[in-house]
C-alpha cells in the first residue's frame, strides 16, 4: 500500500519550517539519505578509509546506484556514466563528439547558460558554428517540432535541447524531436535537469542519444551526484575528454590498455562515494509513496491547482495560458517590487521561490508531496504584497 502524503513528508525535515517551492533548483534531502551518507563515511573511517575491503565495498555501492538509476530510466546499466551533475554530463557529450570544422550545433533559446557557454567555447576552439531556434515563443501558441525542423541545416550535427524547459516549465515532445533529428542524421543531447525524478521515463523507447541528469533536484538526493546516459551504439564513437583510472582497463603492470567497454569510460577518479548511497535512498523513498506515473500525476494536479489559484489574483500573469504539464509554474506580477525583490520578501516570510531572468519571472516548483494548503498560503502571501 502506498504511503500517505503526510507520512511521506516526515521523511523530509527540510519541509518543517518553510513553504518550499524550489525543487527545480534543489530538492529537500530525506532523513534516510542524510543518515546513509553519515553511516557510509563512518564505515569508511572505521574500515579504511583506503583498503582492499573498503575499495571492494565502494565498487559494489557504485554499481548498485548505477543499476537503480538504469531501472528508473529503463535502460541498461552499462549505458550510465555517473557524474556530478547535468553540466558535467553535457560537457562529456559536447567535448566527446568527433567534430569537424564547419559543423553546426543547434540549441533552443531556453537552454541553461552553463550549456550555452560550453557550446560557445567548443565552437570557438574547433571552428564550429552554433545557432538558436526560437522555442520560447511556442509556449502557448506554436509547434516546437516545426521550429526545430525549420532550423536544421545540412551542417547541423547536434541538437541541444531540454526535455522540460527550466524557465517556463514547457514539456517538449522529445520522442518526436529525436525521430525528426535522426531522419536528418542529427544527434540529440538532452538537458534532463527538470525531467528525471519528475515523470516516468523510458530512454530506450525515446531512442535519445545523450541524456544528462542530476540527482539533487526532483529526486531530492544530495548535491554532487548525477549521470549521463549514452545510447549503447554511440559508446565507441564518443571520446573521453577528462580521463582517469575509473575509465580505463590496465595490463598486469598497471599500464592503461583501452577504455572501459561501457559508459564507465567517462568516469574519472575518486568521488564522494557516500553521496551515492544518499541518492539510492532518496530514489527508494519516493517509491514508497507511489510509482513514477502516480507521482507525476500528483505533480500535475497540484501545479494545475497553483496555476488556477494564481489566475484569480489581480496583477498576476502565468506564463502558460493552460495548466502546466510539469511541476514548474512561472509567473509575473504587476507590482512596484521587482521579481527579485518579491522573492526576497517572500523568503523572509519562510516562502521559497526563485527569480529567472529569461524571461524575467518568478518560478514555483511543485512536488508530489506539496500540500494544497501550502499552495493556498503561497497565493495568499502574493495577494498581500
Amino acid at each position: 500500500m502506498n504511503r500517505t502524503t503526510e507520512k511521506q513528508r516526515l521523511e523530509f525535515p527540510g519541509l518543517d519550517n518553510k513553504l518550499y517551492f524550489n525543487f527545480g533548483g534543489q530538492g529537500t534531502l530525506p532523513k534516510a539519505s542524510l543518515e546513509a551518507i553519515v553511516d557510509d563515511y563512518t564505515y569508511l573511517q572505521h574500515r579504511g578509509p583506503f583498503s582492499h575491503q573498503v575499495n571492494t565495498w565502494l565498487q559494489e555501492k557504485t554499481e548498485l546506484l548505477r543499476k537503480d538509476i538504469a531501472a528508473e530510466l529503463a535502460v541498461s546499466p552499462d549505458t550510465i556514466a555517473l557524474t556530478e551533475n547535468v553540466t558535467v554530463g553535457c560537457n562529456i557529450a559536447l567535448w566527446g563528439i568527433d567534430w569537424q570544422a564547419g559543423d553546426e550545433i543547434l540549441l533552443t533559446d531556453c537552454e541553461h547558460q552553463g550549456i550555452i557557454a560550453t557550446v560557445q567555447e567548443i565552437a570557438r576552439r574547433l571552428g564550429l558554428t552554433s545557432k538558436f531556434c526560437p522555442i520560447l515563443a511556442t509556449l502557448n501558441d506554436g509547434n516546437p517540432l516545426e521550429v526545430i525542423k525549420q532550423a536544421l541545416s545540412p551542417k547541423t550535427r547536434l541538437l541541444v535541447v531540454s526535455h522540460v524547459l527550466w524557465n517556463t516549465g514547457q514539456v517538449l515532445p522529445l520522442g518526436e524531436i529525436v525521430t525528426l533529428c535522426h531522419q536528418h542524421h542529427v544527434q540529440v543531447l538532452v538537458d534532463a535537469a527538470q525531467s528525471v525524478g519528475m515523470f516516468p521515463l523510458n530512454l530506450t523507447d525515446l531512442s535519445v542519444d545523450y541524456y544528462a541528469f542530476t540527482g539533487h533536484k526532483w529526486w531530492c538526493g544530495p548535491a554532487g551526484v548525477g549521470g549521463l546516459y549514452v545510447r549503447q551504439d554511440l559508446l565507441d564513437s564518443l571520446h573521453p575528454t577528462f580521463i582517469g583510472w575509473r575509465g580505463i582497463d590496465t595490463n598486469e603492470r598497471g599500464q592503461p590498455t583501452r577504455w572501459k567497454a561501457d559508459a564507465t569510460r567517462f568516469e574519472v577518479a575518486t568521488s564522494a562515494y557516500p553521496q551515492y548511497e544518499g541518492l539510492r535512498r532518496a530514489i527508494a523513498i519516493h517509491s514508497l509513496w507511489g510509482n513514477s506515473q502516480q507521482r507525476y500525476g500528483k505533480i500535475c494536479q497540484l501545479s494545475a491547482y497553483l496555476w488556477e489559484e494564481l489566475q484569480q489574483v489581480k496583477g498576476v500573469h502565468c506564463l502558460k495560458s493552460s495548466p502546466p504539464e510539469s511541476g514548474l509554474v512561472s509567473f509575473t506580477l504587476d507590482h512596484a517590487l521587482s521579481p527579485h525583490q518579491v522573492v526576497q520578501t517572500l523568503e523572509k516570510q519562510g516562502i521559497f521561490l526563485r527569480t529567472l531572468l529569461n524571461p524575467l519571472c518568478i518560478r514555483a516548483c511543485i512536488h508530489y508531496f506539496t500540500l494544497g494548503t501550502e499552495i493556498e498560503q503561497l497565493v495568499a502571501a502574493i495577494r498581500q504584497l
